[in-house]
This record gives structure tokens, C-alpha cells and sequence, in this order.
């Protein structure tokens, strides 16, 4: 039998554009992706001290070339239990202090199993931040504060975001997801 391994960074980007940008859930994304600002960067991390490595690596390129807005770093190898993501974002943003990057870069966080406080595992609204994989977005945050600033009620895009998920519902949503993954396997 032949099976065709597929690219992470395929199958996240057909989420970006499915699902991000295809459902407008962030509103900034599309012009990054129409401009060619997002990086997709695959890491082979198998443990905290290389994912931590290659976040620092990510950090200083983001930081070093102005050609890259944003950067989703991606670790299919490592954290994938939603609780030890969580643990690992603190561990994440010591990175960012510890290399004087705080208010300069923010990192967002997206993960199969994503779950906000207060939810259900199988809620809708926690796919507003379910990917494919474990990743870790980094955003310049002059960048965001920029677009924030350009977009009229910023502060409503996480409950509009929650009502659109609810309103297509978690089968719909998980549908979606799927998706990505068997659009990739046929390119």
C-alpha cells in the first residue's frame, strides 16, 4: 500500500485558509496571507529543550527579517496533550522575557484539543482555537496593535468568533478541520 506522507505545514495552511480566513475569524490574517507574510515553520522537536530551541530560533528570525509578519511554528512531535501545551506556554513566554521580547512579540496558542475554561471538551467554541496540530503563533504586536486600531470593535472579534463557531456547530466545525487534512493528501 502506498501512502503518501503529507507536509504539516500543507495541512495547516489549508486550515489557515479554510477556517481563519475562510470563516474570517481573524480578520487580520488575509492580508498576510495575500501579501506572503506568514511563515509556516515545521519544527522536529521531541521534547520542551528542542521545542524551546526552536521557538528561540523563530523568535530571532521573526525579530531579525521585517519580511515576515507572523509565524506559526508548528511541532506535530511534541505537547500534543493539551494539558502539557498549557504548561509549556509559560515556559514560552520566560522565553520571550528572558530575550527582552516582551511587548515587542506575543505568541498565540492553537492546539487540536484546545479547550477554554469553563468548557466542554466537545464544545463549538473551542474551535476558535482548535488546529491541526500543536503550534504556537507568533504575532509583532506593533503589527496588532496597528490592525486593532484599524478595525471597528476589535475588542467584539473573540465573541463574534464563539457566536459564528456555535452557529455552524461542532460537527460542522470538525468537518472543517477534517477537511484540511484530506485536501492536502490529494495534492
Amino acid at each position: 500500500m502506498n501512502t503518501k506522507i503529507v507536509d504539516p505545514k500543507i495541512i495547516v495552511a489549508n486550515w489557515v485558509e479554510t477556517v481563519v480566513v475562510g470563516l474570517n475569524l481573524c480578520p487580520f490574517a488575509k492580508q498576510e496571507v495575500v501579501k506572503n507574510r506568514l511563515r509556516y515553520s515545521l519544527s522536529d522537536a521531541e521534547d520542551w529543550d528542542a521545542l524551546i530551541s526552536s521557538l528561540k530560533s523563530e523568535l530571532l528570525l521573526l525579530v531579525s527579517d521585517k519580511t515576515i509578519e507572523t509565524t506559526l511554528l508548528i511541532h506535530p512531535k511534541v505537547l500534543q496533550d493539551f494539558f502539557e501545551y498549557n504548561q509549556f506556554l509559560e515556559t514560552a513566554n520566560t522565553l520571550l522575557l528572558q530575550l527582552e521580547l516582551e511587548g515587542l512579540i506575543q505568541i498565540a496558542s492553537f492546539h487540536p484539543d484546545y479547550q477554554f475554561a469553563g468548557t466542554e471538551p466537545g464544545d463549538a467554541e473551542n474551535y476558535t482555537n482548535k488546529s491541526p496540530f500543536p503550534m504556537l503563533h507568533l504575532i509583532r504586536e506593533e503589527s496588532l496593535e496597528k490592525a486593532i486600531l484599524n478595525y471597528p470593535d476589535s475588542d467584539l472579534i473573540p465573541e463574534k468568533n464563539i457566536e459564528k463557531v456555535q452557529d455552524l456547530g461542532r460537527k460542522k466545525m470538525a468537518a472543517l478541520l477534517q477537511a484540511c487534512f484530506v485536501k492536502a493528501s490529494l495534492k
